[in-house]
């Protein structure tokens, strides 16, 4: 690929590419070989970030889990990558009654259940350390993956924060992980944790947020974006593509590719489904609009879509998915698109009339 990837200080000695690619689709829509091809292609343009997650792939399945990390660190040793070249980030799950699979839940986001992650994460991609542990998602309750309204009655117990912390704490002294990052977090969840971490010494090693960021969700600028700026944490974008709703695939004769994700597990992914609905009238119209820019000034709607997360100045990379080469391709190719002063008011206007479709 003959666009290279820049890069971004994540912390003063972990540099990230400004794009990242997710792995949740390793070892359930794209087989072992698949996932080499895109790997290699990825790191032959610059991309040095990987994100994973102990519950990938998606939909997950009791027979799955673990693979798409197991699938990256296969990768690394095939290949013989020098450990250093490669940044690695994986997440621990958060409580869920559904993946009984993972740890008998988890009920909670305890220090066992984080440690034991760590251990385990560690193992599948045979490598010594984790380079950014994240938590998937709050222990406590919060509106998340779609939600929006706060109902105080759904908080019941939640592990304590310092708790979480000081099992990051152990896991760092050990060396087993560099830097945590939190996801799916809120404006107080992101104050709370760097407000406790400087009691107990380790302030600068929570470096930054995954939380979804898209022409059609926007909502990181609603409070969350003020907190990562004053406090110096990274947005790591998640979902910039709102699940391939703005690659413009979905509203192709017959709904798009069989095999794209909302088609090929549709009725299986309710998380996905819910949040990127494409039968909401908003959505539809929201994402129509900007494909339409799109077109208007002859940019690919995957390179307009991913040029606009990376021109956030507080987004360090945007983390995307792809399960072909040529979808790799485009993503590449954002980072030397040029969003004008004329394309990026259009695409306010857009957000002015159909603001935050997909939160």
């Amino acid at each position: 690929m003959a666009v290279a990837v820049p890069l971004f200080n994540l912390a003063p000695d972990l540099k990230v590419s400004r794009l990242c690619l997710g792995t949740m689709t390793f070892g359930e829509q794209n087989s072992l070989h698949q996932s080499f091809r895109l790997l290699d292609d990825a790191l032959e343009a610059g991309i040095n970030f990987f994100d994973t997650a102990e519950m990938y792939p998606v939909p997950q399945r009791a027979e799955t889990q673990g693979r798409s990390e197991e699938y990256l660190g296969r990768w690394i040793k095939a290949r013989n990558i020098p450990r250093d070249r490669v940044v690695l980030a994986t997440k621990v799950t958060g409580p869920s009654g559904q993946m009984t699979w993972i740890r008998g839940g988890p009920k909670c986001l305890d220090a066992k259940n984080i440690l034991e992650a760590i251990d385990h994460s560690l193992m599948r991609m045979r490598t010594d350390y984790i380079d950014l542990q994240q938590i998937h998602w709050p222990d406590r309750y919060v509106p998340m993956f779609g939600e929006t309204e706060y109902d105080p009655s759904q908080q019941l117990t939640a592990v304590p924060m310092e708790e979480q912390l000081d099992a990051f704490g152990r896991a760092f002294d050990a060396g087993k992980i560099r830097y945590v990052g939190l996801s799916n977090e809120t404006p107080y969840g992101v104050m709370k944790f760097l407000q406790l971490a400087k009691d107990i010494g380790h302030y600068r090693n929570i470096v930054s947020v995954q939380n979804s960021y898209s022409l059609l969700c926007r909502n990181f600028n609603c409070g969350l974006a003020e907190c990562c700026h004053h406090e110096s944490i990274s947005l790591l974008a998640y979902s910039p593509l709102a699940m391939g709703i703005l690659s413009g695939k979905y509203f192709l004769r017959g709904g798009g590719p069989p095999d794209a994700r909302m088609n090929l597990f549709k009725g299986r992914y309710s998380e996905g489904e819910s949040r990127y609905n494409l039968s909401n009238a908003t959505v539809k119209s929201a994402a129509k609009a900007y494909l339409e820019i799109a077109e208007k000034y002859g940019i690919h709607p995957v390179s307009l879509a991913i040029a606009f997360v990376l021109k956030h100045p507080l987004v360090a990379s945007a983390v995307f998915g792809a399960t072909k080469p040529w979808q790799l391709r485009e993503v590449v190719n954002a980072c030397e698109v040029n969003l004008t002063e004329d394309i990026l008011t259009e695409i306010d206007q857009v957000h002015a009339m159909y603001p935050n479709p997909c939160p």
